[in-house]
């Protein structure tokens, strides 16, 4: 059987004897040792603090949208609602994974439970496909409104938008679900170390003494054929609002009706640029030094739930005036 050249790779980096870690043989885990960012052990702590800041942000601008639409009755809208499925998949999606890592970089807590390592793994993957499919639905809406703004109220009423949440939510909690299974009946051996900060997919694969071949061949088919159509139904959806927005006649409309989409484009932007740039470096960068290569995958699943709260905050003027109405107890 051929050995995981992953596992030795990262075996020197780790401050723990080999009995304290457990890497002789075994095939039940009991528990995963995370390593944090491997070879910036020594800046760990000054690390700490942009990822802090980020989650200190994803956490206040999220629940600061929640409550500005539950507040203010002028936000009762489709668009709006898929809002607070947004927000609430980053506050999901953030402390999913947040916590653990400040523990890791403040506390040096760097073991995790077997079940708490696919438990974490599964909601990371859930809900990063439960906010692509939200920024489906939020095209869609923006489809409808632009394109047959006479039937939005009535092709989105609210049971539609919430048996449009809902599948969003099935469909990401069972696409994932085979990636936990999966990994849960692999036998494990040599190591139970992980490079990351947090227990991704394809590490926690590697530390497997089996032919896990089905797993990437799994990975690779949500990531193409689940992210990659609904990029596609984004970008078919887009098409359409630009036909109908150069079809209006004057240049003000133009703008004016984009404007409407432009929270959401920097959404989209902010949510796949960095996920897609995570992926490839992954799969082709084999020159890239480990430690960037965890970077990128944190940095990449931190930037949306942070930048979507101030990203609607300061382009939406809905939102917008209600903040300043908010802090200056002022009618506006």
């Amino acid at each position: 059987m051929q050995k995981t050249p992953f596992c030795l790779r990262v075996g020197h980096v780790l401050s723990y004897s080999m009995s304290d870690s457990n890497t002789t043989d075994f095939t039940n885990p009991s528990t995963f040792i995370l390593l944090g960012i491997p070879g910036l052990e020594a800046a760990h702590v000054w690390l700490s603090i942009p990822f802090c800041t980020m989650y200190v942000t994803a956490i206040l601008g999220n629940f600061t949208i929640l409550f500005i639409v539950k507040r203010e009755p002028s936000l009762r809208a489709p668009m709006y609602y898929f809002l607070c499925m947004l927000a609430i998949t980053d506050l999901v999606l953030s402390t999913s994974m947040l916590p653990k890592m400040l523990s890791i970089f403040w506390f040096n807590s760097r073991e995790i439970d077997f079940s708490a390592c696919l438990t974490q793994m599964y909601f990371i993957r859930c809900f990063s496909v439960v906010e692509s499919g939200i920024l489906v639905a939020m095209a869609f809406d923006r489809y409808v409104a632009i394109c047959n703004p006479l039937r939005h109220s009535t092709t989105l009423a609210n049971p539609m938008v919430a048996k449009i949440g809902l599948t969003v939510v099935l469909r990401g909690g069972m696409l994932v679900m085979p990636y936990t299974l999966l990994t849960r009946q692999w036998p494990y051996c040599k190591s139970n170390i992980i490079p990351d900060t947090h227990c991704t997919h394809i590490a926690v694969v590697k530390l497997a003494c089996a032919d896990t071949h089905i797993s990437s061949y799994y990975g690779l088919f949500v990531l193409f054929c689940v992210k990659g159509l609904d990029m596609v139904l984004i970008a078919v959806s887009y098409i359409q609002v630009l036909r109908a927005i150069f079809s209006l006649p004057t240049r003000d409309a133009h703008l004016k009706t984009f404007g409407t989409c432009s929270s959401h484009i920097c959404s989209i932007l902010a949510f796949y640029i960095p996920g897609l740039f995570s992926s490839l470096t992954y799969r082709f960068g084999q020159n890239v030094p480990l430690h960037f290569h965890v970077l990128i995958g944190n940095v990449s699943l931190l930037v949306p739930p942070t930048l979507n709260p101030i990203i609607y905050g300061v382009r939406t003027k809905q939102i917008r005036d209600r903040l300043l109405r908010l802090f200056t107890h002022k009618d506006i």
